[in-house]
């Protein structure tokens, strides 16, 4: 049974920088891929970015350019460093995972994955 913990998240002026992780336990990590998801408050939960198995990566638009996934096997960690924060991406940023194949590019829609954290609040004051 693979376990998330998410951490990381805080409050931050606009134009500050975070850095979110995810701990997997319970797993092989090296099997897994992963997304980070948000969700502001009245809104639905949206992609934020995910990472594959074999280290490929995808972004939302919205993100793209300030935003950066990465794993670290070793430590069973996926990461999101968010820079350039702008106060519309204050939301709680969840993490989420899937067993795949080497050969999968990653998920992008919440559907895809089958095990979540339980997520860390942004907050970016402008």
């Amino acid at each position: 049974q693979v376990q998330l913990v998410e951490s990381g998240g805080g409050l931050v002026q606009a134009g500050g920088s975070l850095r979110l992780s995810c701990r997997f336990s319970g797993v092989t990590f090296s099997y897994y891929g992963a997304g980070w998801f948000r969700q502001a408050p009245g809104q639905e939960r949206e992609f934020v970015s995910a990472i594959g198995r074999n280290g490929n990566t995808a972004y939302a638009d919205s993100v793209k350019g300030r935003f950066t996934v990465s794993r670290d096997n070793d430590k069973k960690t996926v990461y999101l460093q968010m820079s350039a924060l702008r106060p519309e991406d204050t939301a709680v940023y969840y993490c989420a995972t899937k067993r795949t194949i080497l050969s999968v590019p990653p998920y992008v829609q919440p559907g895809q994955y089958d095990s979540w954290g339980q997520g860390t609040q942004v907050t970016v004051s402008s």
